[in-house]
């Protein structure tokens, strides 16, 4: 019980600090990727995989680890790529990524490393594969792609983004239908689906692609106003963003007096022991585990406050 807390307790002095830890590995050839090692239940040789029928082509298999079937998700294949052939040296990175466990095949892990948020850059236009990267960062003078997991993941299996008739019945906001809803997410599929939930709301929405370009936004906003509230209902931030994520976005919101008194809504697909201390510590007002519509529409609901 002790590692466990004291590994907490390390990974939560990261928090306002603006850092994180990226595992890297590799799919074909000698381009690095990253994940964040907060999604990573663990990593392991490739084992045998289950062919099963009616499975989608990018999903090699199932395998059975640890009393628990994971799909294994050919992640070369998935971004466009040529498929991962030698399974024998192959490794399966086992993730958390919307209350769902997957598996992803990749050709081969590296190590870890502990870098700044504000190293980790949105990803350059133009390029092939930019539609699946939601960042890039540099590791040794190379570049290290960090994947948008939740548009792949999209692509498989689609999200149902529709709040259920018997949660909208109960949603009434005409009090603050002159107030805006803020989103602020790296992921364009996440961004859009947060959008079309909360667009049941009937209120206005504005987003950001990271959380400096969210806080940007907002000290504008509370300059035109003299505070954010008076314009801005609430704020759903995603956590993993790059420049700024957003438990750093919330601790510059709760020390900006201008901003301290908006609701903060961290809404992440990441999962485990430590968020709820991150969130403690930073001063957010609710964490949602994506993506489920009734209970993201709800919370909004619930921090906009009663009717004025």
């Amino acid at each position: 019980m002790s590692g466990i807390l004291d590994s907490v307790n390390q990974r939560t002095q990261l928090v306002g600090q603006n850092r994180l830890e990226l595992l890297l590995f590799r799919l074909n050839g000698r381009q690095r990727f990253g994940i964040n090692v907060f999604k990573v239940r663990e990593v392991l040789q490739c084992p045998a995989l289950t062919a099963m029928p009616k499975l989608n082509p990018l999903v090699r298999g199932i395998a059975h680890i640890r009393g628990q079937t994971i799909s294994v998700i050919d992640l070369s294949m998935a971004t466009g790529g040529r498929r991962i052939e030698d399974l024998k040296t192959a490794f399966i990175v086992i993730a958390e990524y919307n209350r769902s466990v997957q598996g992803f095949l990749v050709g081969a892990v590296e190590r870890i490393i502990n870098t700044n948020w504000d190293a980790i850059m949105p990803p350059p236009q133009g390029t092939g594969r930019a539609s699946y990267l939601t960042a890039v960062t540099e590791v040794e003078g190379e570049l290290v792609e960090i994947l948008d997991v939740e548009k792949i993941l999209n692509e498989i299996s689609p999200l149902n983004t529709e709040v259920s008739a018997e949660v909208a019945s109960t949603l009434n906001t005409d009090a603050h239908k002159d107030k805006i809803i803020f989103i602020a997410d790296d992921s364009s599929v996440a961004r859009n689906q947060v959008k079309r939930a909360l667009t049941t709301l009937g209120m206005e929405i504005e987003m950001a692609k990271n959380g400096l370009e969210a806080l940007k936004r907002l000290k504008e906003i509370a300059e035109e106003t003299g505070d954010v509230t008076d314009k801005v209902g609430v704020l759903v931030s995603d956590i993993e963003m790059p420049e700024m994520d957003g438990y750093t976005l919330t601790a510059e919101i709760k020390n900006t007096p201008e901003l301290q008194k908006l609701h903060v809504v961290l809404h992440t697909s990441l999962s485990g022991v430590f968020n709820q201390a991150m969130v403690k510590k930073v001063g957010a007002d609710d964490f949602i585990a994506k993506f489920h519509p009734d209970e993201l529409a709800s919370a909004v609901q619930k921090w906009l406050g009663p009717e004025e």
